[in-house]
Formats: C-alpha cells, sequence, structure tokens
C-alpha cells in the first residue's frame, strides 16, 4: 500500500472551519445521554448523504473471535436501541450465545461518534410484528426467501426462492416468520466523541449506576 492512499492532515484554517460546529460545551451539562444523542442523530439525519442511523454491531462468536457489521438503528428510546433482523443468521445465533453488544455510530460529516456498550434483551412480538408490517412487501417477502448468513450458490437460486416465495404469497398479507425478530441493546455505558482541532477531541462518557447515569468527561 502506498502512502497516497491516506489524506493529508488538514491545515489549520480547514479545522477551524470545519470544527467550529462543535465547540459547543452544553454537551457536558447533560443530566442523561438519550437526549443528547437524538439531537446529535438529528443533525446528522440533516447533513449525512444517505442512512444516518447506520451504525456498526459488534458481536462475539462461539470461538470467542470479535464480529461487527453495519446494522440500521429502528427506534431509540430510554429503553435503548432497536435493531432488527433474522435471529438464524449468524449474528443472531452469537446474540443468542452471548446476549451482550457494542455499537458504533460515525459521523463524518459532522466529524462525531457515539459508542454504546451493554447487554441485548429480544423485543417483544408485538414490537416485532409492528415494524414487520411497516416494511414495504418486497422486503417482507424477501425475509421470508433468505436463508440469511446460510451458502448461496448463485443469484439466480436467490432470485428463483423470492418468485417462489412472491406466488405462494399472492393475493395475501405477508406476515412476520418467526425467525425475523428484533434486538435491543440495553445499554451500561454510552460515549459521546466529537472531533476538536489537533486532536485534542471532546469526549463524555455515561455510565449506568441503576437508575441514574453518572457522567464523566474523558481526556482525549
Amino acid at each position: 500500500m502506498t502512502q497516497s492512499v491516506i489524506p493529508p492532515s488538514p491545515s489549520a484554517q480547514d479545522y477551524a472551519a470545519q470544527l467550529a460546529a462543535n465547540a459547543d460545551e452544553t454537551m457536558f451539562e447533560r443530566a442523561e445521554p438519550f437526549g443528547l444523542f437524538v439531537d446529535w442523530l438529528e443533525a446528522a439525519k440533516a447533513s449525512e448523504p444517505n442512512d444516518a442511523n447506520a451504525m456498526t454491531l459488534a458481536t462475539i462468536d462461539a470461538e470467542g473471535m470479535p464480529d461487527a457489521r453495519i446494522v440500521l438503528l429502528k427506534d431509540v428510546d430510554a429503553r435503548g436501541f432497536t435493531f432488527f433482523s433474522n435471529q438464524e443468521s449468524a449474528k443472531g445465533e452469537q446474540l443468542w450465545a452471548h446476549p451482550s453488544a457494542a455499537l458504533v455510530f460515525h459521523w463524518k460529516s459532522l466529524r462525531r461518534q457515539v459508542r454504546v456498550r451493554g447487554v441485548v434483551e429480544q423485543v417483544s412480538a408485538a414490537e416485532a410484528d409492528a415494524y414487520f408490517a411497516s416494511r414495504a412487501r418486497e422486503s417482507r417477502i424477501g425475509a421470508w426467501a433468505s436463508d440469511q448468513s446460510r451458502p448461496l450458490d448463485s443469484r439466480a437460486m436467490l432470485e428463483a426462492r423470492v418468485a417462489e416465495k412472491t406466488a405462494s404469497f399472492d393475493g395475501q398479507d405477508v406476515p412476520r416468520p418467526d425467525r425475523w425478530t428484533g434486538w435491543r441493546v440495553v445499554p451500561q455505558q454510552i460515549e459521546f466523541w466529537r472531533d476538536r482541532a489537533f486532536r485534542l477531541h471532546d469526549r463524555l462518557r455515561f455510565e449506568r449506576d441503576g437508575d441514574v447515569w453518572k457522567r464523566t468527561r474523558l481526556w482525549p
């Protein structure tokens, strides 16, 4: 790999222009993390080119090896961060075996990041049903057609399975398959990071202590 693929460090003038929005100190006055997270997510929705709700989900496999992939956040409230998927997928099997996870949100346009660590719980059937019903019909059929994370011989095989399931649900509603569910990451720790000039970044960590959150400012 040549060094030419590494972008050059920005000049002092560029840093000043890019990071002016990250100079507000009010983030350090927040008593709990969820309001701050929602504020940052709303800002990201206005500035990111797409998928501001994308997050890295990190899990542990049966051998103790870390595994990570991008998934989409579908709900956030005081209970935690919710996403949906096939529970027979690799991540589903890992979450059943080791019900803890880490999340990372990175918003390049804002130069901000949020890290989450916590335990994982399955959402209720009613929650999973409600979200599944909101998806496009084609996506619901896809959930029935896909043996997620299993070996696939060809694209043609996938398209044939989709056609088969499309025909089987012709003229009918497409219900949620039992293997499709949602998980909620119940955070024990949430850390907010924002870029400041010359690596003198801002970091704010919230740690759960019973029903309250302990707030700590961290060195960069």
